[in-house]
């Protein structure tokens, strides 16, 4: 796995990462989604799909491809890469290592797989040297608990300064924007909160762009 060099040249400008709710109607949440879009910088969407047959999951993937990827964005499914191809997105995001190293054939070379659920710098190492796309830190578990936020600060900091590989840090609040490009982070994941008031999402998005431009913390 490529380590950073010291003397390389400053990364890129971070951007936005939106994790989803979980979806059942694709074709309402679509508008929404399109106007998330336009508001600010957005890299990827993490489509979160509500439990239904498969083929409704890869209709409604093949619902927001079209919104998604006409703005220049990655359209990731959570989880099923099985289904990936066939409803014609980017890639997919696993949660642990187990399930990455199980996804990992279906969807390399021609797709993305990124890595969550990493509990352990050992685990981001693993997943990064199996050919993840990236790795994710600070993502809330399924039960919506999370680590302190100063140790995700703390596991952003050393992987932007060991690792070339991006990261993506997940912001539970606004508030934490500014913080995760200040200790590094590539990609800045939006999930749950920023959807649950529809009439502000735009808004929230607009106001988490300009916090990629902030100055990093001084070391």
């Amino acid at each position: 796995m490529p380590q950073r060099d010291k003397k390389a040249e400053p990364r890129p400008k971070p951007r936005l990462y939106l994790v989803t709710p979980s979806i059942e109607d694709a074709a309402a949440f679509a508008n929404l989604m399109a106007a998330a879009l336009a508001a600010g910088d957005v890299a990827a969407v993490l489509l979160r799909l509500a439990d239904a047959d498969e083929r409704s999951l890869i209709n409604r993937a093949k619902a927001l491809c079209p919104v998604v990827q006409g703005k220049d964005a990655a359209l990731l499914i959570e989880g099923r890469a099985d289904l990936v191809a066939r409803a014609g997105c980017d890639g997919a995001h696993l949660t642990g290592i187990d399930a990455f190293n199980d996804a990992l054939e279906t969807l390399k070379p021609e797709r993305i797989a990124g890595a969550g659920g990493l509990a352990s710098r050992h685990d981001a190492m693993t997943v990064a040297e199996a050919g993840a796309d990236y790795v994710m830190f600070g993502e809330p578990d399924a039960d919506g608990a999370r680590a302190a936020f100063a140790q995700i600060e703390e596991r952003i900091a050393w992987w932007a300064e060991v690792f070339e590989l991006p990261c993506v840090g997940y912001a539970a609040a606004l508030e934490e924007v500014g913080a995760l490009v200040a200790a590094g982070a590539d990609f800045v994941a939006l999930g749950d909160w920023l959807w649950r008031e529809p009439q502000h999402v735009a808004a929230q998005i607009a106001a988490a762009t300009q916090q990629l431009s902030l100055p990093e913390t001084a070391s």
